[in-house]
């Protein structure tokens, strides 16, 4: 009979609990976490195709974003006060995302005490498929350009949000794409919501 050290027995549940770690779609129903440094970052599904994500940062007051799908903010509350976008389209066509889907939504941006300075224009790039890590879990990401242009078509922001569509979450963006002053801006741990 052949005898398992305790650091043997220690290295496999170890190896266990960690591939635990790993949030699958049907785990992400329930919740999970998403860190680096600065920011915790809990996910959670709400109604209507949105997803609820409360932000805590190191050096800013918590903040509270609801995204539809994961990928498209459309209210956001913190200390600093509230902001609601509200498109003048139904951002349910445009899910499930797949390569080479290409989109423009107009929508006007509100805030309490401001009136809107006129609407705005987000359009959508799908670049193609990736794969990006969290630690020792690994993801299928669509590239997404994001570009927000003003009512003048100037653009506003742009970046590239790797977007896992299992998880409806961005785990990263990437700005200044293609340029020297490329950088990448991810999420480094993924875990399940604590009981």
């Amino acid at each position: 009979m052949k005898t398992i050290s305790i650091g043997t027995i220690f290295t496999i549940l170890a190896s266990a609990a960690h591939g635990a770690e790993c949030i699958d779609a049907k785990a992400a129903k329930a919740g999970f976490i998403l860190e680096r440094p600065g920011i915790h970052s809990e996910f959670r599904p709400a109604a209507g195709g949105m997803v609820s994500v409360a932000n805590e940062y190191q050096s800013q007051s918590p903040q509270t974003q609801f995204l539809f799908g994961g990928l498209i903010e459309v209210f956001r509350d913190s200390e600093t006060g509230q902001l609601a976008m509200i498109p003048f389209s139904d951002l349910r066509k445009l899910f499930p995302l797949k390569a080479g889907a290409k989109s423009k939504t107009v929508f006007v941006r509100l805030a309490a005490n401001k009136q809107p300075k006129g609407t705005e224009t987000l359009e959508f790039n799908v670049k193609g498929k990736e794969t990006f890590s969290l630690g020792d879990c690994k993801y299928n990401v669509l590239a997404v350009t994001q570009t927000i242009k003003n009512e003048a078509g100037k653009t506003q922001d742009e970046f590239t949000a790797l977007y896992a569509p299992d998880l409806q979450a961005v785990l990263a963006r990437r700005y200044d794409e293609g340029t020297n002053a490329e950088s990448v801006v991810g999420y480094e741990v993924i875990k399940p919501l604590p009981n």
